[in-house]
C-alpha cells in the first residue's frame, strides 16, 4: 500500500504538471485517447445515429465473421489476431461497442431509458446494424465471435434472431441468466472488497474524481483499476505486428455501469430464446481460469442446442484469442474446421 501511494503521488505530479493553460485533464485527448467523434481520421461506420470505431478485413463478399470484444466497455484491439481470419477467405468485422474503447460516448440515461428493453433497443439493434451494413446480400452468411461480454451478448443475439445468423463461437462467457453472470464474477475477483487494493483504487478517487458523464475522467479511472486477474489466468494480450491497427486503449466506464445496473434491475437472461437456434456454436473455454471449470462450461453452454465445447491448454480467460501463439497453433485451425463445417 505505502509503495503504492507513493507511486501515486509521483503519477499525479507529473499528471499536474501537464495541467498548463493550454492543457486540461478535462480536456479531449489529455487524459484519455480521442474518440471518433473528437478524431474523424478514426475508421468510423455510423449505426443507430451513433459513431462505431469499426474496421473490416478481406473480401467484401466473404462470409462474414463478427468480432464481439469483452467488458462491457472494453475494445476490440486485444482480439486483432483473428485479423488472420481475413487471409483464410472470410470477412472479418471488428467494432468497439456503442460507448466502449474509441467510439462515440452518451448520457448514462441513455443506456437505462429503455429499462428491460434496453438490450434490444440498444446493443442488439446496434449488432443487427453493423451486420446489416457490412452484408452485401441475403445469401452472405455471418458468422459471430464473441469473447467474454462478447460470447454473452452473441448467445442473446442468437437467441433473438436465430435464423439470421449461421454459426456462433462463443469464448468463456461468464454466465447467461443474471444469478449465474453473478457467481461467475464473485468468484472470478482476485481481490477481496473492502481490502488494500479497493483502498488504492478509492483513493485516487478522493483526488481525480468525476461526475457521472465526464467520460473522460472516469474512463481514465476505470482504465486504472485492470490489472492482471491470477484466478482467471489472464495475461497480457499479445497481438503481434497487429498493433498497427489499433494503437490506442481504452475503456467505456459509464457504459459498464449501465449495463450492469439494467442487469442487476431485471435480471436478465441472454440464454432467452438460444432454444430456438438450431445452426452449430463452438464454445471455447481454458484450462487455467480457476472460475471457469469443465463443469461450469457444461452448465453454461447447457441450453444451447448443436454445440461443440473446446478446452484450450496452457491459457486463461480470453487467452485463447489474444495469445498470438496459442491462437495461431490452437485456436485457429480449430475456429477454420468450424468454418468449414457451417
Amino acid at each position: 500500500m505505502y509503495k503504492n501511494v507513493i507511486l501515486f503521488f509521483a503519477f499525479y505530479s507529473l499528471l499536474m504538471s501537464s495541467c498548463t493553460d493550454d492543457r486540461d485533464i478535462k480536456d479531449s485527448g489529455n487524459l484519455v485517447p480521442k474518440t471518433v467523434v473528437e478524431d474523424p481520421s478514426l475508421p468510423t461506420i455510423n449505426i443507430n445515429g451513433a459513431k462505431l470505431h469499426a474496421q473490416a478485413f478481406g473480401h467484401k463478399d466473404s462470409t462474414i465473421i463478427v468480432i464481439l470484444h469483452g467488458g462491457p466497455g472494453g475494445d476490440f484491439k486485444y482480439m486483432l489476431n483473428c485479423k488472420s481470419l481475413a487471409d483464410k477467405g472470410y470477412r472479418v468485422v471488428f467494432y468497439d461497442q456503442i460507448g466502449s474503447g474509441l467510439s462515440q460516448r452518451f448520457p448514462y440515461e441513455y443506456y437505462t431509458k429503455f429499462e428491460a428493453e434496453a438490450l434490444n433497443k440498444v446493443y442488439y439493434d446496434e449488432l443487427r446494424g453493423v451486420i446489416n451494413f457490412y452484408k452485401q446480400n441475403a445469401k452472405q452468411k455471418v458468422v459471430i465471435l464473441g469473447d467474454s461480454w462478447g460470447g454473452i451478448m452473441a448467445v442473446g443475439y442468437a437467441g433473438k434472431y436465430p435464423n439470421e445468423i449461421d454459426g456462433l463461437i462463443v469464448g468463456e462467457p461468464g454466465g447467461l441468466k443474471w444469478a449465474d453472470i453473478e457467481t461467475y464474477v464473485k468468484n472470478s475477483i482476485a481481490f477481496k472488497f473492502f481490502g488494500e487494493t479497493l483502498n488504492d483504487i478509492t483513493f485516487k478517487d478522493q483526488i481525480v474524481s468525476g461526475k457521472e458523464n465526464q467520460h473522460e475522467i472516469l474512463d481514465y479511472q476505470w482504465g486504472l483499476t485492470s490489472a492482471k486477474n491470477d484466478i482467471v489466468g489472464e495475461r497480457t494480450p499479445d497481438i503481434g505486428n497487429n498493433t498497427v491497427f489499433y494503437k490506442n486503449t481504452r475503456a467505456g466506464a459509464v457504459v459498464y455501469s449501465a449495463i450492469l445496473a439494467n442487469g442487476e434491475k431485471y435480471q436478465v437472461d441472454f440464454s432467452a430464446g438460444i432454444e430456438q437456434y438450431k445452426k452449430k456454436t463452438l464454445y471455447i473455454y481454458s484450462s487455467e481460469n480457476k472460475s471457469h471449470t469443465d463443469s461450469w462450461a457444461q452448465k453454461i453452454s447447457s441450453g444451447i442446442p448443436n454445440k461443440e465445447l473446446f478446452k484450450v491448454q496452457g491459457v486463461g480467460h480470453s487467452g485463447f484469442f489474444d495469445q498470438r501463439n496459442t491462437w495461431i497453433t490452437i485456436t485457429e485451425p480449430k475456429v477454420l474446421q468450424f468454418l468449414k463445417s457451417i
